[in-house]
This record gives C-alpha cells, structure tokens and sequence, in this order.
C-alpha cells in the first residue's frame, strides 16, 4: 500500500503562518549592530529578525503544540574564542501556559554565521498558567552569571516561582498576600531585594507587592538545608541561602472596568500602564518606599482613544505605547496627550507592541501575521538619540502666488487664486490661476519659492484645466523639457513648451487656438504613448477631440500667444454622453481607452494613419468600438493606463472613486471587452493613481495615491502600509502630487487652502535608504479561516515541477471570515510563506464558508458533438488542451464566485529557455517572477435575488407569525382593518431568514464537449435552508443557469464531494462514450447521500450546445463591492417564484430532457427577466442579452426547474453533523478497467471517522450479486435488502456496490473538522489541535502517527502527494500550519 515500511514513516512539524503572541529584543554591541534583533513567537517557534536587513534570519522550534505566550532576555555578554571570533549570547525564557524553557541564545562575528538557540533547562509543569518571566542575580557573590542565575516565574495564582539554574531546582515560592486568579502579571527588578510584581486580577484590580528581605525569624517555615533536594515555602515569609524574605503588599490599584490583559513597568519601576477590556490604558504612580505608602491608593492617568480592546502596552521616559483591537497603535505623552495613531494591520488587531528607545523604533505584530517596523514623527520630535542622528526629513512650509501679496482684506470675486496646481518634479511646481496667469516656482530648500510667470492666456480668462508632461516620463526629442496644456473658460487651448537653462524656465514653443465655445472646454489630456505633438480636449457632453500640434518654428518664441496652424483629426463621441475624465491608448493596438465621470470605460478605434499620416486633413467623427458599463459603478474613472499582453490583446487598469483598481482585457480580434480582477484599498475611498508589478511604468511600482475622507494617503500595495499620510481637506481642493522611485522616502504634496500653497515635501538622498514602516513578515488573513485548498503544481510550473527542488513548493488558496480570499504560495526554507496575493473580497465582506479548486476537464462525447459551436472533431484534440484551472468559492450572503488561474508571463511567451528556469547556483529569480505574474482572474460573482429561497414553509411561516402578531394587537383594539402590520413584519420576518441564509459547501466540475469552445463548470451548492442547487456556469460568456434542484433533506449540508467515473460499452471494446456523475453531500443529522446528476448534466450540455451563445456573449460584469456609490447589496427581484415538483417523483432518467427545456438563467447573481417597473437604465448590460438566451434555450415560458431526489441514502453514519468529506480514487488493487474503487472519508461531532468503499461498475449485466455485508446493512436504510444500487442510463446498467464499512467511533477527543484521503492514507484533524495519520490497511483504517498543532481550533485539512514518499498537509483554522509526512 506505501512504498516504504510503516515504520519508516515520521510526521514532522512545518511552519505556522498565524497570530504574533510574544516580541522581545536582544541588544548588541553598537558596534557590532545599530539596531537589536528581533525575536517574535509564532505559534510554537521563536522568529529572529535582523532588523538591519529587515528578514528573517532563523526560526527554531521551541514548545511541542503549545503557543509562545511571552519571551524574556537577560543580559548579553560576549566572549573571544582562539580564532579571534567574538561570540554574543545572552539568555531566553520562553513560556506558554504551564511551561517555561530556557534557552541560550548566541550569535558570532564569523561571516555568513546564523544564530544558534541551544536548550538549557526544561522547567518541570506547573500548576497555574505563567504569565511571565524574569532573570534575576545570584545570590552567590563569586557565581559564575554565564552557568549561575535565578528566574522569577510569576504564575496565575498570585505566585513567585524562583528557579536556580545551577541547581536546576526551584529553590522558593513566595506567594502574595492577596490571593486571587490572575489575567495578567508583570515582574520588575533584577535581584530578589527589588523584585516588585504588579498582578491584573479577575476583579478588574491592579495588586501591587515586592519581596523583601527579613530579619524576623518566627515567621520562618521553611529552610533550605539540603541543596541537593528542592524546599519551597509556601508561607508570606520564607528563606533562601541564610536569607528571610517576605511578600509584602505596596498597594492596591482600582478604576479598570474590565479585565485587565497587559502591564507594563516603566524602567526605574516608578510608574506602569495597565490596559483593559474597557478600551482604556491607566497610568498609575507606584510608591517604591514603605514610606512612600499613603493611606489612599494611586488615582490613575486615564488615556481614552482606542474604539476596541487594548491588548499591550509598553511604557518609557517620555513615551507610552498602546496596541488595540481595533487595528490601531497608539503613541501618547506621560501627560496623557495623543501624539501619533498608527494604522498598519487588518482583522482582529494588534497583539503586540514593542518601544526600543535607543533606535526611535516600535515593533507592532497582530493577528494578520504582519510584523512591522515604524519610526514615527511622534519620536523623532521627542529629541531621542535616534532623532539626532536622523532628523526628521520632511519639510513642511507654505507658499503664496505674487499677486496675492498685494491683496488687501477678505478675497472677493475679482481677488486671484490658485485653480491648478501640477508638480514637474520634486522642487518644481506650475500654478495656474483664475485670471489666466500660469507661473513657475522653483521650490528653494529654506521653504520658499522663486516665482516665474511664463504666460497670460488671452483677456485673462480663468484657466479651468491644465494636464502636464515631463521628460520624467516621456522621452521628450524637441528641447523642451516639459509642456503644459492649459484650456481657460473661453473655450481656447494654450500649450506651451518650457526649458530649464540655469535653473531659469524658458518657454520654448506656444501654440493658442480655439477648441471649444465658452465654458465648455473641462478637460485637456496628454497621452504619454503619443507624445508632445498630441493633445486631446474635453467637454461635458462626452466628446473627445484630438489636435496635432504643428512642427516646432523659432517664430512661435517672437509672438507666443499667436495662432498657428493646429490640426484637428478626430472627434471621439461617447455613447454614454458623459464627460470623460481620464485617458491612454496603445498605438499597436490603436485603441484609446477613456473613463468617464459616471464610472464607465469606452473604447474607441485610434487608427495609426491619422496619426502619423500628415496628410490626414479632414476631421473624422469615430464612435466607439467597445464599452463596459459601470466598471467603477457610479463614481467617476480617476486614472486609466493601458498595457500591451500579447497580439490583439491589451490590458486595461482603472482606479476611481470607489476606492478600487480595476482590471479589463480587451481582444481586438474579437472586440471582447472583459472585467478580470479588482483591488479594493479600503484605506482609500478615492483613488488617484496606481501601479503595481504588473504596470509597465518603471516608477513607483506597487502603490496607490488617493484620499480617505480628508487625507491625502499614499498606499504600498505589497505590504498593506500607509506611506504617506496628509491631513489636506480633502480632493476637492487644488492639489498635485509627486512620487519618487522609492514612495516612502521620496514624496511631495502640494494642496491650496485659502490663498495659500501648501506643501509636504519628503525627499531622502540615496544613501539612506532605510523605509519605515518596514514589513518584516508577510500580511495574512486578520481573522478566522474556514477553508482551504492546494491548487495543482504540475498545472502551475511545466516541466518546473518535476524538479526535485520545485516539488515541495506549493499554492495555497484560502478562504477567511472577513470574505477574502488569499492565494499564498509556500516553499520549505527561511521566507516559508513567501508571498499572500489577496484575489478579492466577497459582497460586503460576507464569510467565505468552503472554496473548491477545478483543475481537471471532462470531455463528453455526447450526440450532439458535431453541432457544438460548428467546430469538427479535427480542432477537438487542440482544443483539449486548453485545460483552465477553475477556483470557487461560497459563503455567507449565498456569494458565489468563481476565479480563473491566469499566467500573465506565459500568456506573452509560448515557452520559457530552459536556462532561465533554474540554475545549478539556486538563481530562484526567474522562478519567483514566474509565481509573480501567476494569479486568479475573477470571472463571475453569483447572488440569487431577495426572497428567492428554495425552503416552501418559509412564506407560509412567516405569515403564520404575522397572523398571530395581527390577532394579538386586534385584541387590544390597537389595529384597524387594513392596517400595514402584516406586510411589515412580513419583511421583517423576511429579512431575518435572509440573514441567515448562507451556502455552507460546494464542489464543482468542469465538462466540455469534444470539438466545441464552450466548457460549463457545474457548481453543487449545500445552503443553510438545508436545500443543494445544481448551477451551471458556461465559458467563457460567465453565463450562469439554475439546472436543477436536488431534492430538500431534512438538515443542511455541511460538506460535499463527486464522483466521476467513465461509462463504457462492451459492444465498442471498452470505448469511453460517457462520464456518470455523482455528488455526495453530509448533513448535520449525520446522513450521507449520493446523488445522480448525469441526465441533468448531459441534457444541459445538450441544449446549450445546439444554440449560438456566442451572439449573447457579453462579459461586461463586474465584482461588487459594496462600497460607497455602488449601494452595498443590491437585488433584483424574481418575475416567478421557483416551483419545483412534487417530492414523490420518480429518479431522474431520459425523461429529464424532456422536462430539462425549461432552464432558469441567470446574470451575476440575478435573474434574467427583471421588475417590468425597474429602471431600464439600471439593469445590467447583459440582461436583454441574456432573457433572449434564455427564450431561444427554453421552449415553455416557465421557470420550473426540475428536482432530483438522492438515489441512495445512508442513514446517522455519524451521530451530529458531517463536517467534513472526503473522496479518492484507489488507483491500485481493487480496480480494474470496468471497476472503479473509491475511497469516502468522513469525520462529524461526534469525533468519529467513518471509512467506506465504493465501487463503481458499468458492466451490461448485473452478476456476481452478492448479499450485503452486516456493517453495510446497519447503516444503509434503503434498499436494504440488495448490495448494489442501479440506476437507469442509455440502456445500460451501472452499479454501485459498497464494499466494506468502517466507523472509529473516537478518532479524535473533539469534533473532526477536516479529512483528506488518497486511498492508501488518510490524514484528519479536529478542534482537539491534532492531525492524525491513518494506514489503511486491508480496507481498514490504523492511527500509525499524531501530532499537536499551533492552529487554535482549525477548520479544515488540506493535503498533497509530493512524490511518491512526501505528502504536505495544511490545517487552516486561526491560522495556517503545514504538516510534513514522510518516508524516513
């Protein structure tokens, strides 16, 4: 069964990807490093950061399956060895729950040296949870402090453990005089004599106590006699070393109203801050002296601003820090003063926080993984020594136009200001005013400004846009180095050409015409692709013109503002009637691509001949040749940029004032115009502009710039980082923007308030590179995971993959609580989780429930092969090949959505040189941009209308709840006849149910008809009101059909499989001639049932394929996001409610064709005949494309679909619900070339694994009938008195047989949560925190190995076959963990 003796087999711990638990730094020489290292607990390993590198530089297990709650260090002390190295190393405490180890950690000056974390004792368990962790001082004088140490272990109960590391005993336990269960507790001092302890209570109170030294015998209970044997006192009083000590209470401290999770001392122990359940930090004064202790215990300094719980704190000199549940860090005064806010981290907050004083650096981790480095403005004003060596770089001033100063009293309407602001570069700025005057400033490094005017357009007139293009992103051939384009209200164009000899502006060249009457002239647009000589105009109505500018002459410098001879080629007329905002075009392509304020894009043809061709003299009107509706919604298309993929193909990207990046491709070939992706900033509600890797802009790559609220934010789109963040009144307001190749250290913003300019200028020189905030460690989910999936490798990397170094790499796709989906590729090493790309978010952040990967294509072979798409059996073998790998993905809302795995490098090259795919020096380069350019392409978002349950007492219940509400008012005479009550409560009542509806599971195929183009991706979904839908999406039109209804159980589904296995016939020699199709569903009253939907399928396939689905192809769909104009949620609702037949009918067999003509489609989540009263403009475009699909497939006017009952049922094979399922084909053994065997798994509440043998068979006769085994009888309920289950198909007989029936009724001490099988293993985890590896073994399952997790609670369970002795598992839950198992 494996190759390799079970004894040979070891499972082995991989990295945990989760949440931040404990931070701690280690200080070295300032010689040898100016910044400490960084040790961050992740699950059970110890992270060590260098931070002057900013990666991770080692990872070392350290607890076995129990989370790092907190680190400690000692002090670090060095050492010379023979070869002149000097060697560092200082002690580690490491503790979670009742454990504490201690480590010593010791790192070297020899080159390319890694640090080494070497075990130096394993404190016995203890009674109570540690809360934290001290060194303290021997108490032997001549003691080696290197061998010789105490620690301080404070425990939940209120307790002090001292631990002797050269007795390896605990040699004292002092415990408090107030005894009481403890959520948190904090040490201070260094030796016993000054130990303090401030303990967080369950009352929500603060106990504060030390350890004194006494010289009262009496109170003596104990004495350390023997040092060979372990004494401890459990008395106030106790004695250590010829020495009494004794517990004494300091004080007590009230005003928290909640529990209190972290304390943190200040450094002379005078002070702590305390942080709580109750959204507050306290700072309290703490007596050090007996005689410092009042009669009244410290009132607190309250610090409020946090809007979650406070979860860490540290406390310094002059600084306090606060890190929250609500995503946010805090940096305030030791007067209570807010400084700074720093907002870096998603999902469920910060959980650590961490001041190093010496470099001005705080240290934040949380829940989403991150680990982020920030040097904030709030420190470096402080005047600490890192703000000495590095003075703050940003400089603020303000500026003002001449002609302001001569102003005298309150602006009024003939007063000038500023209307347009454009930065050249980072000390260049144009302003353009309201009298028609456009000037230059050169930005000086004092904070002002030299002032040039450069010109007047014509009768003043107000200058209303004004676009610019520099030589920074344009190769500029005429002198010139950057050219202005200014239109004023008269409707007249002025472009200028401006040089910068000797830091003086020249104009150039000046070219003045009229482009358009008075006050409609709102737009002027440069197009880089295009150059100088090309300038485009805009009017409110949606027509775009298009002037070539003349060949430069020397007259133009003798009469600037003189008309010349400017042509006008074309005239652009939208068919939305929209003013545009934005543009770019692709000359190899010759299209231009246009935004518009409503949010759509049009596409226009841009002829290369009436570009380049001078004699081109006529103006030619073009209309569009393509258009997507609503690409933004309704907010306006802020920036377009255009990239060439490949021939005929072109990418669109698109930010607007949704705060999303928008993703097209268009064909030219096919004049196909279709939405693949979509990044939404949620920290931006506008956005300006964007770049990422795959933008073909050399400069600032991967970042966006826009506004939230009234900030200017610039955004690093790798990292999840605010760069930039400007308090400026929002976008309305004149203002530009400039960003260097590097964002966070070269940036300038210029925005106008009032009369003035100001402008926020940040530029470092290239020999400080250092960026803060740094990411040391890659962004996850911030919340929950409930699913996850392995997507083929093989499929991924080629031929790649079967090299040995790329097998055990792997993609990961996941789904979290927040409705984000991850794809996150892992590779055994340092950087194991290398890189997290976030595909999308479902609607309103609604839970993704369970995903599914698609990777294999079923081809049918069916009757109606040679009509499909009209294509011959020649093209079908070429056509198979196209093999696209399908991602879908459920959840909360009844979301459903469906990706599409696109190779963005490979899409250009038809190969890759082998040299380039790796190098016996381990250049991963290439490798690594491979993965880069891989990604999800969203296809189709699918939500069902309002009220469109499949559950039939829903309404009757609903009114029965009205009615009785009805019958009660009446009584008491409150209601009149007529009264609204019913309808009301009846949309209450509704819309309770609707928020609780939910898809729980789904599992999808992909089938394909020989020789045709069009492929459907059949979706199985289990929903909350305990109904399975059979969907259809067809491809690649992302049209989506309801197909049929499988019939309601008495429970929802949890989990889901298929089975699909080949039909032959005997007269033909074994010869494939169709697929049977089958679904097995988990329910949450411990059933199992398998269902046939081979004649639903076929009869789909079909009826699509005789029908031209090409002439209603329309792609224009869009995710929704339900952010700001787009309204959230938004439905349509259904013309006819769903019927379904009645539950007494027969299994579905050749007669489903028949009833299959009626087919219920719909468009992205709606249906296709929409409210004769809605709004035609608001409908989607697709929908009049899509009801007459829908009247050419279907031959009756009704929307009946039919309903499949299950043909076999297995009845409370589980106790509870089936959480999870799992299938596999056995490859070997059992099966043959009639006979498939296959492998079901399943695991429930009731903790239990249940293993069951299925064989599938399509011989024509029905022989070898053999009685039912006594398992499968008490289990199966019907029909119990054969072993085969047959089912009518093409006058054929096939066979299901169950084998053998196998329940471990305690697999695991909880719930089993996720299975996984490839007939020779299965793997299992549950909310016990373990996975456990099963033999199977003569069809029996044995536990050969287990072990603990660092995922809390997990979700799901994932596996894969890596060779033919390697498997990887991945256990998502808070957190993802991967698991190796494999032959020794």
């Amino acid at each position: 069964m494996v190759d390799q003796k079970l004894s040979q087999w070891r499972i082995r711990r991989g990295p945990y990807l989760g949440e931040v638990s404990a931070l701690c730094f280690l200080h070295l020489p300032s010689h040898f490093s100016s910044l400490p290292l960084l040790l961050a607990g992740m699950g059970s390993e110890i992270l060590t950061y260098n931070l002057e590198v900013e990666k991770m530089i080692r990872s070392f297990t350290v607890l076995d399956g129990i989370r790092v709650h907190g680190l400690a260090s000692g002090v670090m002390s060095s050492t010379l060895d023979t070869s002149a190295i000097i060697k560092y190393s200082t002690k580690i405490a490491v503790y979670g729950e009742r454990r504490v180890k201690l480590y010593s950690f010791s790192v070297d000056t020899a080159p390319g040296s890694r640090p080494q974390l070497t075990l130096v004792h394993m404190l016995p368990k203890f009674n109570h949870w540690v809360l934290d962790v001290c060194f303290l001082k021997s108490y032997l004088t001549h003691s080696n402090e290197e061998s010789h140490f105490l620690a301080a272990i404070g425990c939940s109960d209120n307790s002090v453990h001292i631990w002797d590391a050269l007795k390896s005993v605990t040699v004292l336990k002092i415990q408090s005089p107030v005894r009481c269960l403890l959520y948190s507790m904090r040490l201070w001092g260094d030796n016993l004599e000054v130990l303090r302890i401030a303990s967080g209570t369950i009352y929500n109170e603060i106990i504060v106590w030390k350890v004194d030294p006494k010289h009262d015998a009496s109170c003596l209970r104990s004495v350390v006699e023997d040092q060979d044997h372990e004494s401890i006192s459990f008395s106030h009083c106790c004695h250590l070393s010829n020495q009494q000590y004794e517990a004494v209470h300091v004080c007590k401290l009230v005003g928290h109203e909640g529990s209190i999770f972290r304390i943190a001392w200040s450094s002379c122990g005078s002070k702590l801050v305390s942080v709580s359940d109750d959204r507050s930090a306290r700072v309290w004064a703490v007596p050090i002296k007996r005689e410092e202790v009042s009669g009244h215990d410290p009132v607190a300094l309250v610090l409020f601003g946090h809007s979650a719980r406070v979860w860490d704190c540290s406390i310094f000199d002059s600084l306090i820090v606060t890190a929250s549940e609500d995503c946010s860090c805090r940096i305030w005064g030791m007067d209570g003063e807010q400084l700074q806010i720093i907002r870096e981290h998603i999902g469920r907050g910060i959980w650590r926080c961490l001041y190093d004083p010496n470099s001005s650096i705080i240290i934040t981790a949380g829940f989403d993984s991150a680990i982020k480095v920030h040097q904030p403005y709030a420190l470096l004003s402080r005047g600490s020594t890192a703000a000495k060596e590095k003075p703050n770089r940003t400089e603020i001033f303000s500026i003002c136009i001449p002609n302001v100063l001569d102003q005298v009293g309150l602006m009024d309407s003939k007063s000038e200001y500023v209307r347009c602001l454009r930065f050249a570069c980072e000390d260049s700025l144009y302003v353009a005013t309201n009298h028609g005057y456009l000037y230059y400033a050169k930005l000086c490094g004092t904070g002002d400004a030299q002032w040039t005017q450069l010109v007047q357009v014509s009768n003043g007139a107000p200058i209303i846009c004004m676009d610019l293009l520099s030589k920074d992103f344009v190769e500029l051939d005429c002198g010139a180095e950057d050219w202005l384009a200014v239109g004023d209200g008269k409707g007249n164009m002025t472009v200028i050409g401006v040089t910068n000899d000797d830091c003086t502006p020249t104009m150039k060249s000046s070219f003045t015409w009229s482009a358009e009457l008075e006050r409609q002239l709102l737009g002027t647009h440069w197009c880089k692709s295009l150059g100088h000589r090309y300038i485009f105009t805009a009017d409110p109505r949606g027509t775009l013109k298009l002037w070539r500018l003349p060949v430069n002459s020397q007259s133009n410098l003798l009469s600037p503002l003189r008309s010349y001879n400017v042509s006008h080629i074309v005239t652009f007329m939208s068919s939305f009637g929209i003013r545009i905002m934005c543009l770019d075009a692709c000359i190899e392509e010759e299209v231009l691509v246009c935004g518009d304020l409503r949010g759509n894009m049009v596409l226009f043809p841009l002829e290369k001949r009436l570009v380049l061709d001078m004699s081109v003299a006529h103006e030619v009107k073009t209309s569009p040749v393509n258009h997507f509706k609503g690409v933004h919604g309704i907010s306006s298309v802020s920036s377009v940029s255009v990239t060439l993929l490949s021939s005929n193909q072109i990418e669109i990207c698109s930010t607007g004032a949704d705060g999303c990046i928008c993703y097209l491709e268009y064909d030219r070939g096919l004049q196909n115009l279709q939405f693949t992706g979509m990044k939404q900033v949620k920290e931006l509600s506008l956005i300006e502009y964007a770049s990422d890797n795959n933008s073909a802009h050399t400069l600032s790559r991967s970042y966006a710039a826009g506004f939230a609220s009234v900030d200017f934010i610039i955004w690093n789109l790798i990292s999840e980082t605010k760069v930039v963040k400007i308090p400026c009144g929002g976008w309305r307001r004149p203002h530009s923007y400039y960003m260097g190749d590097v964002p966070e250290m070269k940036n300038c913003f210029a925005f106008v308030k009032d009369e003035i300019i100001y402008i926020h200028k940040h530029w470092v020189s290239d020999e400080d590179r250092k960026i803060y905030p740094q990411n040391l460690h890659m962004q996850f989910h911030g919340r929950e995971m409930h699913s996850l999936c392995f997507i083929s490798g093989n499929i991924l990397l080629g031929n790649n993959f079967e090299h040995h170094l790329y097998s055990n790499f792997c993609l990961i796709a996941t789904g979290c609580e927040d409705g984000t989906v991850r794809l996150t590729w892992y590779s055994p090493g340092i950087d194991n989780w290398s890189i997290s790309k976030l595909l999308g978010e479902h609607v309103g952040g609604s839970a993704v429930r369970s995903l599914c990967c698609v990777s294999k294509l079923h081809i049918i072979s069916s009757r109606a092969a040679n009509l499909c798409d009209g294509r011959g059996e020649s093209n079908a073998a070429i056509e198979d090949q196209d093999n696209p790998i399908l991602l879908i993905s459920v959840g909360a809302k009844r979301v459903l959505t469906s990706w599409m795995l696109k190779n963005r490098r490979l899409d250009n090259k038809e190969d890759i040189p082998a040299d380039q795919q790796y190098n016996s020096s381990g250049d991963y380069d290439n490798f690594w941009s491979d993965f880069s350019s891989l990604t999800f392409q969203w296809l189709s978002t699918d939500m069902p209308a309002k009220y469109a349950s499949t559950r039939k007492n829903l309404e009757s219940d609903a009114k029965k709840v009205v009615e009785s509400a009805e019958n009660a008012y009446n009584a008491k005479g409150d209601v009149r006849p007529g009264s609204l009550l019913p309808e009301r409560a009846l949309d209450v009542i509704r819309d309770k149910h609707e928020d609780d509806w939910r898809y729980l599971a789904v599992t999808a195929f992909h089938v394909k008809c020989a020789g045709s183009r069009i492929s459907v991706c059949f979706v199985v979904v289990a929903c909350s009101d305990a109904t399975l839908t059979l969907r259809a999406l067809i491809l690649p039109f992302r049209l989506w059909f309801d197909v049929a209804m499988l019939a309601p159980l008495s429970a929802p589904v949890l989990s889901l499989q298929h089975i699909i296995f080949p039909t032959c016939q005997p007269a033909q020699d074994n010869i494939q001639v169709g697929s049977v199709y089958i679904v097995i569903s988990g329910s949450t009253d411990g059933n199992l049932a398998f269902w046939d939907l081979t004649d639903s399928i076929e009869a789909f396939m079909e009826r699509v394929s005789v029908h031209s689905i090409e002439n209603f192809f329309d792609c224009q769909k869009r995710p929704r996001t339900g952010r700001g104009s787009q309204g959230g949620r938004w439905w349509r609702s259904l013309s006819n409610s769903l019927s379904k037949k009645k539950p007494n009918s027969n299994i579905v067999s050749s007669e489903v064709k028949d009833e299959f003509n009626d087919i219920n489609c719909t468009v992205d989540g709606t249906s296709s005949t929409t409210n004769d009263n809605q709004d035609d403009k608001t409908a989607c475009s697709q929908s009049l494309h899509s009801s007459s699909l829908v009247s050419e497939i279907n031959n009756h006017n009704s929307s009946e679909i039919c309903e499949i009952p299950p043909m076999h049922s297995l009845k409370e094979i589980h106790q509870s619900g089936v959480n999870c399922l799992h299938v596999s084909e056995i490859k070997c053994g059992q099966s043959t070339d009639r006979c498939n065997v296959y492998s079901i798994v399943s695991g429930g509440d009731d903790q239990a694994l249940n293993h069951l043998l299925v064989e599938s068979s399509s011989n024509s006769t029905n022989s070898n009938r053999e009685t039912m085994s006594q398992d499968i009888k008490n289990v199966v309920s019907e029909p119990r008195h054969q072993k085969d289950v047959y089912y009518p198909r093409w006058s054929m007989k096939d066979r299901i047989r169950f084998l053998c029936y196998e329940k471990i009724p305690s697999a695991h001490s909880s719930a089993v949560k996720g299975v996984w099988t490839d007939g020779s293993w299965v793997f299992s985890t549950g909310l016990d925190q373990r996975v456990r590896c099963w033999c199977v073994e003569d069809s029996k399952l044995r536990e050969h190995a287990h072990m603990v997790v660092s995922v809390p609670e997990p979700e799901a369970l994932s596996a894969r076959a890596c060779g033919r002795n390697l498997y990887q598992i991945a256990v998502a839950g808070r957190g993802v963990q991967m698991v190796d198992f494999s032959a020794v």
